[in-house]
């Protein structure tokens, strides 16, 4: 696996005033009532989630590590185009270098586009040669169409046949200009939810990017804006990670007990986000509620004081160790505004403590591909006659015979999904007379309260002290 590094992000930050009227021409374009990042945002994976996979198509891919982001290709008629990039803390920065042909005549520029896909950095293994590359992987709204209705096979296909062979075909004829562009630009591979092997052992270690998980996505269903819970992100269970807000807390100093002590090492607080609140004059201000600390030993302190980094107040993301119980820094998250919401941890936990192997997935994939051929075969049969409509005055149509399930009633799913005010603590309940932990069962997650005591005090004072930034 490629030593990972995250992309810088090219262009420069266009002014509030623009940003404004670029944000209100995607919601126009999205049909959308608010200027919000509107990006789809998958779920963690669960072992509920393999019968997912069985029951309609999905499709997979690599889960790369980079910078999501959207590009926003504005259409200025009659021969105009402007490129944007929007990143998920909903900041644009105008592109140059690049350009987008129309599909059908390459010297008309492209209407009104907005994409959505991941930016990596390649390395070549030879030659160490790095490569900022786009990966596109959706498409939302092409040439003024609005597909966000349609499927993913749908909007896969005019992202494949109207932005990147068109794409393609320009750079192959004009070489030299393709040279100026500030990344290359590429289709993400994808595969049906069956070729999981050929993913795994074929596909990942031909990677020259980062690598940290697979993502399943629907392909019969439509873009949803936020999360979708039928884009599912996979990860080995030991390597599920939060995002959380980390915090830093200094014991008092022996000498003065009022004052924190900045040479002593700190306590390190994970704080999960609850949403927004209304601060004074109307300013959205988020909310954030202690979950866990982080246990740090003497010689990660003494490396994080090394690096000079500020680690107070950042968000950061963290993966549980099982075997420790504590969690463990994995890396700083610059390109979010806010760390996971409560809603989300719940979810994250969930895989940490029911999450699924890739043996398992392996397994699961004849049944998979079974239950694809299946659909398939009745799609190329057409509907059975009877389930066609009667003549009229002959009676009402014959019931399905296996209606489909509402959302949250499958049998393999809990009738009520637990209410976001509920506790984040992953529990395992249990009936009188009922074993508190099978054999088989994941142990539980044992979290650490706050430290108590007098003194404990927040981050303040310079920018640098005992050789840390703030």
């Amino acid at each position: 696996m490629p030593v990972s590094r995250t992309p810088d992000l090219p262009g420069l930050l266009v002014p509030p005033e623009q940003a404004a009227r670029l944000k209100a021409l995607v919601a126009q374009i999205c049909g959308l009532d608010h200027h919000r990042f509107i990006g789809s945002q998958p779920v963690s994976f669960t072992r509920m989630d393999l019968r997912k996979l069985e029951e309609m198509d999905y499709w997979v891919c690599e889960k790369s590590d980079g910078v999501r982001v959207l590009i926003f290709i504005v259409g200025i008629p009659p021969s105009e185009q402007e490129v944007y990039l929007i990143d998920r803390k909903n900041e644009y920065r105008a592109l140059q270098g690049l350009f987008f042909p129309h599909y059908e005549n390459p010297q008309r520029p492209l209407g009104h586009t907005l994409l959505d896909g991941e930016l990596v950095t390649d390395i070549d293994p030879r030659t160490g040669k790095e490569t900022t590359r786009l990966l596109l992987f959706d498409c939302i709204v092409v040439d003024n169409q609005n597909l966000m209705s349609k499927p993913l096979n749908k909007r896969y296909g005019r992202l494949q046949e109207w932005v990147c062979k068109p794409q393609l075909r320009m750079v192959a004829q004009f070489p030299n200009a393709a040279a100026l562009r500030p990344f290359d630009i590429r289709l993400k591979t994808m595969e049906r939810a069956y070729a999981i092997e050929k993913v795994l052992k074929e596909d990942l270690p031909k990677l020259q990017h980062g690598n940290d998980g697979l993502i399943y996505t629907c392909a019969e269903t439509p873009y949803v804006v936020g999360t979708d819970e039928r884009i599912l992100k996979w990860k080995p269970p030991s390597e599920n990670s939060i995002d959380f807000k980390l915090e830093l807390r200094f014991p008092p100093s022996r000498e003065r007990l009022q004052e924190p002590d900045f040479f002593a090492k700190p306590a390190f607080l994970l704080n999960v986000w609850h949403g927004d609140s209304q601060g004074p004059g109307g300013h959205r201000e988020a909310l954030y509620k202690y979950f866990d600390y982080m246990h740090i030993d003497d010689m990660e302190w003494e490396q994080m004081k090394e690096s000079g980094e500020q680690y107070d107040d950042r968000i950061v993301e963290a993966a549980w160790d099982k075997a420790k119980q504590n969690w463990h820094f994995l890396r700083f998250r610059n390109d979010k505004n806010n760390g996971n919401h409560e809603t989300v941890v719940e979810k994250i936990l969930q895989s940490i403590q029911d999450g699924v192997e890739v043996d398992v997935l392996i397994a699961q994939s004849g049944a998979i591909r079974e239950a694809w051929k299946a659909r398939e075969s009745r799609i190329a049969a057409g509907p059975p006659p009877h389930t066609q409509r009667p003549p009229p005055h002959q009676g009402h149509p014959p019931r399905p015979s296996h209606p489909p399930l509402p959302p949250n009633t499958h049998p393999s799913n809990p009738a009520h999904p637990p209410h976001p005010s509920q506790p984040l603590r992953p529990t395992h309940q249990t009936h009188p007379g009922q074993p508190a932990h099978p054999a088989n069962a994941p142990q539980p997650t044992t979290f650490k309260p706050p430290p108590s005591g007098p003194g404990f005090s927040k981050v303040s004072g310079p920018t640098v002290f005992g050789g840390m930034n703030r």
